[in-house]
């Protein structure tokens, strides 16, 4: 891939980057093997953001193994409850690389972290090329991140090693209109995430644009100038991901329904299926096999539905703690962990055949309260 064009002072983040590989993490704990995996959760906390890691047993119960100071702060969007990032995907694995990335929104900036089975080291702490970061994209060696504030934009990286450099040519604002006060809850962008090929990047924009944004790449890797921008009225469009056929599977949050697309090379979507429901706060989705759980952060629970050629069917409700939202399953596909944001907690699941859940625990997050951002490594 070309590059043509860099920030100027990569030189001086890289730099003042090699200071941070001393830095000492909040509480560290004694690498364990971890063997059957760790989950790693963010803490968003305003006075000093933090990755929590814990260790995943055989049977999927947690147990913490450590605290990890970012280096910068977590952010609360205005109007926000138990979900101060209003976003997916604040806190993303590069497991090709044994990287964290993790977003500090109240300081602008986002967090590089070399991972070693539950032990995590600092390398980075860059500023995000905008304000309010609150989702990343990772795709080999580009790194993208979605700013929620001032009109919100996406910034791009190539990562180096174990830091990031900002590539100028690569920043793209989203034309949204600035907000403040409540309506920066519902109305910032909510995810960024790298289409299945990655010929593109998708951005939803929740009721700030009512939109899905599409910026296809051109050949030297850098997004279309205007994002390819699909309508959807009042749907408040947040969370998604792709199914096994590349389809795009959408939270709507106005209508609290699961939608699907197709998505053209062109960057045109064109809907497929919609089903309600029938929750409040639809608003993140997770993805294991052909099997999908949205959180209802309004209801506290996950509506389960298996996929088959962009058609949902239902799987059923279950209780999750009050304020679901962000969750992860573990590669394996076993386990589903679900951040509750009213209480700071992370409620695990056993996922079987059928799609049902079954409760494996729960660990209380430090200062977690509202917090987003889940992995499992």
């Amino acid at each position: 891939m070309k590059i043509t064009t860099r920030i100027s002072a990569a030189g001086v983040v890289l730099a003042a980057a090699s200071a941070l590989l001393a830095a000492a993490p909040a509480q560290a704990a004694t690498v364990r093997s971890a063997d059957h995996g760790v989950v790693f959760a963010q803490s968003d906390n305003p006075s000093g953001n933090t990755v929590v890691a814990y260790d995943r047993a055989a049977d999927g119960a947690l147990t913490q193994a450590g605290v990890y100071s970012t280096g910068g702060l977590g952010g609360v969007l205005q109007g926000s409850a138990v979900d101060h990032l209003a976003s997916q995907h604040s806190l993303v694995y590069d497991q090709a690389h044994h990287l964290l990335y993790a977003v500090n929104a109240g300081s602008d900036t986002v967090s590089v972290f070399q991972v070693d089975g539950d032990h995590l080291l600092r390398t980075q702490v860059i500023s995000s090329g905008g304000s309010f970061p609150v989702s990343i994209a990772v795709r080999g060696d580009r790194v993208y991140v979605l700013n929620a504030l001032d009109g919100g934009s996406v910034q791009g990286f190539v990562r180096e090693g174990c830091t990031l450099v900002a590539v100028a040519d690569w920043h793209r604002g989203l034309g949204l209109a600035p907000v403040t006060g409540p309506m920066q809850f519902t109305h910032t962008p909510a995810q960024v995430s790298f289409t299945p090929d990655g010929s593109a990047l998708v951005v939803t924009t929740k009721a700030g644009g009512n939109s899905i944004d599409v910026f296809p790449f051109d050949d030297h890797g850098a997004p279309s100038a205007q994002p390819v921008t699909n309508a959807v009225p009042n749907a408040v469009p947040f969370g998604f991901v792709f199914d096994a056929a590349g389809r795009l599977v959408v939270t709507e949050a106005g209508p609290n329904a699961v939608a699907t697309f197709t998505l053209a090379r062109d960057g045109k979507v064109t809907p497929v299926s919609s089903v309600a429901t029938g929750q409040a706060a639809t608003c993140w989705i997770v993805r294991t096999g052909n099997k999908l759980y949205a959180s209802n952060a309004g209801s506290g629970t996950l509506s389960g539905y298996r996929a088959r050629h962009g058609m949902l069917t239902s799987l059923g409700t279950t209780m999750t703690g009050a304020g679901t939202t962000d969750a992860a399953v573990s590669p394996d596909g076993r386990d589903l962990y679900v951040q509750t944001g009213a209480a700071g907690v992370v409620d695990g699941f056993r996922v079987h055949g059928d799609g049902s859940l079954t409760p494996i625990g729960s660990v209380t997050v430090p200062d977690g309260i509202g917090g987003e951002g889940i992995v499992v490594a």
